[in-house]
């Protein structure tokens, strides 16, 4: 599998496209001024006990209060605690924590109101960004990532990555991070440490070091509400997450943004530099690789598969729901079962895709064609199970309930990906909404393939707008003559001036228009 990640710079912030295969799996968008970011640390002011949600709302600047529940405290919340006040006080001046005596763990079934209090301060830890209108989600439970470990403080415990399932490696692992970490410091092993030796974890582990000292540095001169300590950009978070020998290449347009991520890129991973290359090119750099057409035609409500069926995407508050149609075009009509199984494992692979890419998290629901047989409907769960593990983002799959329902959860820590595709109609001054004009070239090859190859109509007429029909016969090789030579068949193209832009339409050799 071949992946590559596309980064474009705008004023607005940075978007990047993760390719696999030439196909657009995820996206993601940084702001310029993105604060409340996954992993941002602030000093938080307690504003309000809730016993009823056994829960707290913290003061962390943002303009609604955000929520504190007691299991996201972390059993080592007393030790934060006090390291805190300590260090407000001055009485405690070691950036790490080796004279620090450790508080015992607090009990999973406590109460807040026996730890917190109104007005006290607490550092914490964004869990989830703000989404709609709720404030952001906190964690009192911090750590500090990097590419091959993750420092957790007032812990001893060294956790490994169940992905590496190799015993003589895990304790190798387990042996070198043991030699290097400081005490009551906890560290969990990634799975990208496999295979990595001594210099290269012992590196990061001091740069997780680096970074709670300077923590600690700042935390006694931090005023209530303010930001203690950033997570990297959703850039260089990205690539300290994902990047492996898998990618061929990384693609930037902005020049000092290409400075940036080669040298962080040289940094983690020095022998993968030269696959940073630096995009020079006039047209902008998502068109060019065939990502601006390909989000126009991810992101709309409804989305077409390659045999001819759709979906149907539905976002509520509560949940999001998925329907998939079989359309006008069956492959097998003579076993029906086997036809929707076969339907329904395409649909299962994009809806897998679309899961990552408007990164939709809560609740789904999908409402899959009735399959009669019940080793089909194993088979499909099956299959849908194996497409969702390339997604990094926890979820659950409950197998299909007897009304044909998947029911999946899948973890939200950002607000949903939502781009809108439909551009406004030039016919109507902006009335009225029309599909993408970027994609109308294949949906009329799409329905050109149909007619000719399993209606076996003879003698098609395209009619067009003016436009759309210069653009067809554009060039000595054009698109009516490559038509001509993948079908064997002459497409008559016709100019309709009262058309807008995006409409056409197919007329048989009695000039009646072909239903689609």
């Amino acid at each position: 599998m071949v992946k590559e990640l596309i980064i474009n710079s705008s004023p607005g912030g940075v978007t990047i496209a993760l390719l696999q295969d030439k196909q657009l799996v995820e996206l993601n968008t940084e702001q310029v001024n993105n604060n409340y970011a996954v992993g941002d640390i602030y000093m938080g002011k307690i504003k309000k006990i809730m016993p009823g949600l056994n829960a707290a709302f913290v003061d962390v600047g943002y303009e609604k209060d955000a929520f504190l529940h007691y299991l996201d405290l972390g059993p080592q919340v007393q030790s934060l605690l006090k390291l805190t006040k300590i260090v407000k006080n001055g009485s405690y001046r070691d950036k790490l924590l080796n004279s620090f005596r450790l508080e015992a763990d607090i009990n999973k079934s406590g109460k807040i109101s026996e730890l917190l209090s109104r007005n006290m301060l607490l550092p914490v830890q964004i869990a989830k960004e703000p989404i709609s209108t709720k404030g952001p989600r906190l964690s009192s439970d911090i750590s500090i990532a990097g590419r091959f470990s993750v420092l957790v403080p007032f812990s001893d415990v060294i956790s490994i990555s169940k992905k590496i399932k190799s015993n003589t490696e895990r304790n190798r692992l387990k042996k070198i991070v043991e030699s290097i970490k400081p005490k009551n410091f906890g560290v969990i092993i990634r799975t990208v440490s496999e295979g990595k030796g001594v210099a290269e974890l012992q590196k990061d582990l001091l740069d997780l070091i680096e970074k709670w000292e300077k923590f600690s540095k700042r935390l006694p001169l931090t005023e209530p509400s303010k930001k203690i300590l950033g997570e990297m950009g959703r850039t260089s978070t990205i690539l300290r997450d994902i990047l492996n020998a898998d990618f061929t290449n990384i693609h930037i347009q902005d020049p000092s943004l290409y400075e940036e991520i080669r040298s962080y890129v040289h940094e983690i991973s020095p022998e993968m530099d030269k696959i940073v290359k630096h995009y020079r090119g006039k047209e902008p750099i998502f068109e060019h690789f065939g990502i601006e057409k390909q989000i126009k035609a991810a992101f709309g409500r409804t989305v077409n598969l390659p045999g001819g069926a759709y979906l149907v995407i539905e976002h509520t508050e509560a949940l999001h729901v998925i329907d998939v149609n079989s359309g006008n075009r069956t492959a097998n009509t003579e076993n029906q079962d086997q036809n929707a199984l076969m339907i329904n494992m395409e649909a299962a692979k994009e809806i897998a895709r679309q899961l990552r890419l408007r990164d939709m998290g809560g609740i789904v629901v999908i409402d899959f064609i009735d399959m009669h047989k019940p080793q089909n409907r194993k088979e499909l769960f099956d299959y849908l199970k194996e497409q969702m593990l390339r997604d990094r983002a926890k979820h659950t799959i409950l197998p299909p309930s007897k009304f044909g329902l998947v029911q999946l959860t899948r973890q939200r820590v950002r607000p949903e990906m939502n781009i809108v595709t439909n551009e406004k109609c030039p016919a109507c001054d902006g009335t009225g909404e029309i599909k993408a004009s970027i994609i109308l070239m294949d949906d009329i090859e799409n329905n050109l393939n149909y007619i000719l190859n399993e209606q076996n109509e003879k003698n098609v007429t395209l009619c067009v707008h003016p436009y759309i029909e210069a653009y067809i016969k554009k060039g000595l090789f054009s698109n009516q003559w490559k038509w001509f030579f993948k079908y064997n068949k002459w497409i008559t193209v016709k100019p309709s001036p009262s058309y807008y832009l995006t409409e056409f339409h197919f007329l048989n050799s009695k000039d009646e228009e072909i239903k689609l």
